[in-house]
């Protein structure tokens, strides 16, 4: 279902039911990991190592850090920026899988390859993501001030946020970490959707009567195979572009522990890999993979479980 394919007989939902589709995916899916999703920030932005055996580090477990904010900020800490986030994952949601189904029918009607290949699904991933970056990635801004801040909070509320950041920091604010996200985010989207259609492939391939029988457990596993792969390979983008989305937002930072300015990308790798040495490229990466695992398998089984609700409907009808 994911991609184009005129050999199917579930092709026939509409445009605009591909885009709810991917919008619902992106909406139960964030509900169900924003707290992965907020330990993951916090680790991310931490400069102390994640370890008990500095004194100064905040963070240094899944579990401790869960604790710890549930301790100090409560239990609504874990959805902290949900709102933006919601935001960001209905307008991705739609606008990648939109894109996504739209270039690889555009890849089969001009009959470069077959639209069912490792790299075509490589290359319309990282595009139709992008493009879906470039749309939503003001929220994403939004989303990470919201789940970095702690108490008292920055911004109380979604539209304060922005006034205040409009204000004090220009209209451009709204696209810090730009660049390493879309650098990122290529790859990791195409990373997905090919390494999710070859999974399918090998999944059918070991147990080709199950493969057929049981789809939404083969989604729901071949899915969460691409997320870890996937966000394993572009790890350390992610978090310069967590990095940068917070310059300028210092104070907010302080109770965490140290806080530091950045240039762009570079200067934030170089900054990095000085300090906190090569694993502090992978902080946070137990949780995100966690998530990744998560995210991606819901992410693609809700995606196909509503495109398939679209199709037996309008077989029902017909």
């Amino acid at each position: 279902m994911v991609g184009y394919d005129p050999k199917a007989d579930d092709r026939n939902i509409s445009k605009l039911e591909v885009a709810v589709s991917g919008s619902v995916s992106g909406l139960v899916t964030r509900a169900l990991i924003s707290p992965l999703d907020v330990i993951k920030i916090r680790f991310q932005l931490q400069i102390e190592r994640l370890s008990r055996r500095d004194p100064n580090a905040k963070y240094h477990g899944i579990l401790q850090a869960g604790r710890q904010i549930l301790w100090e900020e409560g239990p609504t800490a874990f959805w902290k920026g949900h709102i933006p986030a919601q935001l960001l994952s209905i307008g991705y949601g739609a606008v990648q899988f939109l894109s996504f189904e739209m270039l690889t029918e555009l890849v089969h009607r001009a009959g470069v390859h077959s639209a069912r290949d490792f790299s075509v699904h490589f290359v319309c991933g990282g595009l139709s993501a992008c493009v879906a970056t470039l749309a939503v990635h003001p929220v994403d801004v939004l989303r990470t001030r919201f789940a970095a801040q702690g108490e008292p909070k920055v911004y109380k509320t979604l539209r304060a946020a922005v006034a205040t950041m409009y204000r004090t920091e220009g209209p451009l604010v709204f696209y810090k970490g730009l660049n390493p996200t879309l650098i990122a985010i290529f790859p990791y989207a195409g990373f997905q959707f090919s390494f999710y259609n070859s999974l399918k492939h090998v999944y059918e391939w070991v147990t080709p009567a199950e493969g057929k029988k049981n789809g939404n457990l083969k989604n729901l596993l071949c899915g969460s195979g691409a997320g870890v792969i996937s966000k394993t390979l572009t790890y350390p983008l992610d978090l310069f572009k967590k990095r940068l989305q917070v310059g300028g937002f210092e104070q907010a930072r302080a109770s965490f522990g140290q806080v530091r300015s950045y240039q762009g990308l570079l200067d934030c790798a170089r900054q990095v890999l000085r300090e906190e040495g090569v694993p502090g490229f992978f902080k946070g990466l137990s949780p995100s993979l966690l998530k990744a695992a998560l995210s991606t398998g819901l992410m693609f089984f809700w995606y196909e479980f509503f495109c398939n609700l679209f199709h037996r409907a309008k077989k029902a009808d017909s």
